[in-house]
């Protein structure tokens, strides 16, 4: 299977490193994407939106024969549920990791601050400490060394969603701030913020401990379990 793996807010395709074992073990042909304005620390992020990113996967998808696996990290989820929206058919999963599918007009974070054209990797203040969970001051170093600042406009563009045949596409949720039991208190609830979730037909709850960052605090386990949602 092609496994097309999207990086979360500041990381590039080599965030992955860690994860992609298990995947070539199973045989899977492995693409690490680095979206645009991802390319390093000078590269160009005006101009560059939620779009762009989308539009980038999309065109690997459009380059590769039969369906495809998308994996999503945290705002990387929200360009693997657009891509699917683009290409319902040719998605045969998507796995979001310690992500989950947002609502038509919604935009993925528009509380981080800014400066000029990018969001920069904030100070480690600004996220809880669930988030933290497992990032020790070594990982905390190696992190904020390899971040990339994110173009502004990627995190405030709102999500659009036109194709109801994304919500047949089946779905991997893998959990690590929080149990997926809080997600299914949540949907039972009504809560707004996990509507489009509440509307799929196809979706199965993996828990992985830890904190937002599982591809560095607990990197092979979240590449088994990538592995595993590919062979369901």
């Amino acid at each position: 299977m092609d496994v097309i793996l999207i990086p979360g807010f500041w990381l590039d395709a080599s965030s992955w490193s860690e994860v992609t074992p298990a995947l070539d073990e199973g045989g899977h042909r492995v693409h690490a994407v680095t979206l645009p304005g991802l390319e390093g620390p000078d590269a160009t992020r005006a101009g560059i939106g939620l779009a762009d990113h989308v539009a980038a996967v999309t065109r690997l998808v459009d380059g590769l024969d039969g369906r495809v696996v998308l994996v999503g990290h945290s705002g990387g989820g929200t360009v693997a549920q657009a891509v699917a929206d683009a290409r319902p058919d040719r998605i045969a999963r998507v796995v979001y990791v310690d992500a989950a599918p947002m609502g038509d007009g919604d935009a993925i974070n528009t509380e981080l601050p800014v400066v000029g054209d990018e969001i920069p990797l904030p100070e480690w203040s600004l996220f809880g400490e669930g988030m933290l969970a497992g990032l020790d001051d070594d990982l905390r170093r190696r992190f904020r060394e390899r971040a990339i600042p994110e173009p502004a406009a990627v995190a405030t563009d709102p999500l659009r969603l036109t194709d109801e045949r994304r919500l047949d596409v089946p779905t991997t949720v893998i959990t690590c701030e929080y149990p997926s039991s809080q997600i299914q208190e949540w949907i039972a609830g009504g809560a707004p913020f996990v509507r489009e979730l509440a509307s799929m037909r196809d979706v199965d709850y993996v828990d992985l401990p830890t904190g937002h960052w599982p591809q560095f605090t607990r990197p092979a386990e979240l590449g088994r379990a990538i592995a595993q949602a590919i062979a369901r």
